[in-house]
């Protein structure tokens, strides 16, 4: 089940909120529980278990790790226990047929490996699992005693599938003691719908022209041809993830939670450094605060912080897939991260804001044809059309078409990445209070309504960080 779905939207969510507010304070958890189970087993009815088994499994490891924590070497034990059970876990659905191919590549080897679909979802909750047992063993968060509160926490459906990844530390009072006032339900709410407005009306619409352009073949596609399609798979990406982003925060304050914000605006951005700080926020501090941190961060010299930001995007580009392609990307922005902290930017920072901003687009835009292709020797060839290396033609007819009929889309889209939307919606709120009143919940029902028509007649409602 997906948020951007009729079921979702007029039967699942409306019912999950009408028993969740007529049950007693102390039963919200277990309804949370309870629900979130249900709407995961609604696509996963088997894969569920291993959910359930991670969570049974981290629950009593902070447990014992809070039981013997005076004694170092037990505590230690079963930290190392916790941490390679999950990650064993995580490795064997994720990553056991891309090890296999590659010894079978390396050695003339023909060994087979289970051709297991990945468990949706299971990125997410495994880093939350392995947050909480860490921040337990580092005595960072008291342990949660109560099996519900914590099942709960795992399993919550507004982020489980797609995240944002929520440490257990963030939410911990929370579980404890929320309350929901209307005007918070009111702003989960809007959040709610500005995200299924961004998925369903702007990223699914682009999502079609990046579509034809991946169908064409390469040797059809022309250099403008080319450059309309990964810009739009760029804009498509950013919609659709944040749009996930947007709902499931929305979700979480009509049930009391607040969950870190995972997007800013990325594409305004005049660093690949400064980017990375605006685009997928709940990821990168979780490797800030997991693995760059404890590698000792910037503190013991600048090789081996380089050795420790190689680390980090190595691991980076492993968590989005099983593929080389992943990994080249990740070491891809890590080296311009690594550059920019040597020299470029500096350079930048002397040079206009609109030379630093192409600097960036550019070097993502590249970057996403190597996380989109399948294969490296595709995004190798790809590239080569969008730079004219391959000897194919400047613009044809199709793809003149193209630009003429997504147009207006794209200036709508590119406007929509930058925080001038927000502005006029404070700004007429603040200054227009009465227009404000009026025009303010018309736009948001506007949204909801063309959403829903939009639903009701396609069949293109992909989420494109559900295979993470």
């Amino acid at each position: 089940m997906v948020f951007s779905s009729l079921i979702f939207l007029f039967l699942f969510l409306p019912l999950t909120v009408l028993i969740y507010y007529v049950s007693p304070r102390k039963l919200r958890n277990a309804v949370l529980l309870v629900v979130s189970l249900i709407f995961y087993a609604w696509g996963e009815p088997l894969y569920i278990i291993i959910m359930i088994f991670s969570t049974v499994f981290d629950y009593f490891n902070g447990l014992l790790i809070d039981k013997y924590r005076d004694r170092k070497p037990i505590a230690r034990a079963i930290f190392i226990g916790s941490m390679t059970g999950s990650l064993g876990i995580l490795g064997f659905f994720k990553y056991a047929g891309f090890v296999v191919d590659n010894i079978n590549q390396l050695f003339h080897l023909n060994l087979q490996a289970a051709d297991l679909p990945l468990p949706v979802g299971i990125s997410f909750y495994t880093f939350q699992t392995m947050s909480y047992v860490i921040d337990v063993y580092q005595d960072k968060v008291p342990v949660q005693r109560n099996f519900i509160s914590f099942g709960a926490y795992v399993t919550m459906f507004p982020q489980l599938v797609a995240g944002p990844i929520v440490k257990y530390g963030d939410i911990a009072k929370q579980l404890d003691s929320r309350k929901v006032t209307l005007d918070r339900f009111g702003e989960g709410a809007e959040l709610f719908i500005r995200g299924l407005a961004k998925k369903v009306l702007l990223a699914n619409n682009i999502g079609l022209l990046w579509t034809s352009v991946k169908a064409t073949p390469l040797e059809q596609l022309t250099v403008l041809s080319a450059w309309l399609g990964i810009i739009a798979f760029t804009l498509q990406i950013y919609f659709d993830f944040s749009g996930y982003s947007d709902m499931a925060r929305g979700l979480g304050k009509m049930f009391g939670f607040d969950f870190m914000e995972n997007f800013r605006y990325p594409y305004i951005s005049k660093s690949v450094t400064e980017f990375w700080r605006r685009w997928h926020i709940s990821l990168g501090t979780w490797f800030r605060e997991y693995v760059y941190i404890p590698l000792g961060g910037n503190r013991s010299g600048l090789m081996k912080q380089l050795r420790n930001l190689l680390v980090v995007w190595f691991l980076t580009g492993l968590w989005h897939g099983a593929s080389w392609n992943f990994i080249v990307w990740g070491l891809y922005f890590g080296f311009f991260v690594m550059v920019e902290k040597l020299l470029l930017l500096r350079w930048l920072e002397r040079r206009p804001a609109c030379v630093a901003h192409i600097y960036t687009l550019l070097v993502v835009i590249i970057g996403w044809v190597l996380f989109e292709m399948d294969h490296l020797a595709s995004a190798g060839r790809f590239i080569g059309v969008m730079f004219g290396f391959s000897g194919h033609g400047l613009a044809d007819q199709q793809a003149l078409y193209a630009l003429s009929t997504n147009a207006i889309l794209l200036v709508v889209l590119a406007f929509c990445a930058t925080p001038f939307p927000a502005k006029i919606l404070s700004y007429v709120r603040e200054k227009w209070k009465i227009v404000g009143m009026i025009t303010v919940p018309f736009i948001y029902i506007l949204f909801m309504t063309l959403s829903t028509a939009y639903l009701v007649n396609e069949t293109y409602n992909p989420f494109l960080y559900f295979r993470f």
